[in-house]
């Protein structure tokens, strides 16, 4: 029992974790949203949720700067500040705005969210685990390997999500008679939007890469015969 306790506490570490970030993250977005009443995008809530057969969807604005949207492990779905004055400014259409809610609604009917958390605590675990055995193996490098590799591990699993949660935008938003062609203008925008040009090497990113993302949809549209 003794061998196994170092192990146990880790793991209840790992637990606590999870829990008090749920509930800092829950604050967080308590705090600084509210809701999305923006007038244009009242009729692509309307329409994405017709497509579902639901009432409008209900969406909440996160009052920060950087353009991003984010779907809560509560199944609250949010675009920032940051993309509602790009809406404003002409940068990105309704539409577009639309295809990053739905986006987020497959976040939501995936589990991602929620998972991500829990995922969030086992890597937590399991870099812990690797840096205390390679530690022992390859003193001074064993920590910065058990750090990559469950980086990379992490970053694989993100990028798996964002390619669910764009076939489920691409279906939804061809459902509500919007098309893809909103999703992938506003991807083609992006970088420009976010400011990014990141040199991360693709496999370490927990995003996919843009151009693949389109290529994705434009395979799903090739099977469904839209476009």
């Amino acid at each position: 029992m003794l061998k196994l306790t170092p192990i146990l506490l880790i793991l209840l570490y790992a637990l606590a974790m999870w829990y008090f970030s749920l509930l800092r993250l829950k604050a967080e977005l308590n705090q600084r949203s509210t809701p999305l009443n923006h007038p244009a995008l009242k009729p692509m809530l309307q329409r994405l949720g017709k497509a579902m057969d639901l009432p409008p969807i209900r969406a909440h604005v996160y009052e920060i700067a950087p353009v991003n949207g984010l779907a809560a492990p509560d199944g609250r779905i949010f675009l920032t500040r940051g993309f509602i004055d790009r809406l404003d400014s002409g940068d990105v259409t309704e539409a577009e705005l639309a295809s990053v809610i739905a986006h987020e609604l497959g976040h939501v009917a995936h589990g991602h969210a929620r998972r991500r958390m829990i995922d969030f605590a086992g890597q937590n675990v399991m870099r812990m685990v690797l840096a205390g055995v390679l530690g022992r193996f390859l003193p001074g490098i064993g920590v910065w390997i058990a750090g990559l590799a469950t980086g990379a591990m992490a970053a694989r699993l993100s990028r798996q999500d964002e390619f669910e949660a764009d076939a489920f935008a691409s279906a939804l938003m061809v459902k509500a008679g919007l098309g893809t062609g909103p999703q992938k203008s506003l991807f083609r925008k992006l970088d420009r939007l976010s400011g990014n040009r990141s040199t991360t090497p693709a496999w370490l990113m927990s995003h996919p890469r843009i151009d693949a993302r389109i290529a994705a949809i434009e395979a799903l549209e090739a099977r469904w015969g839209v476009s």
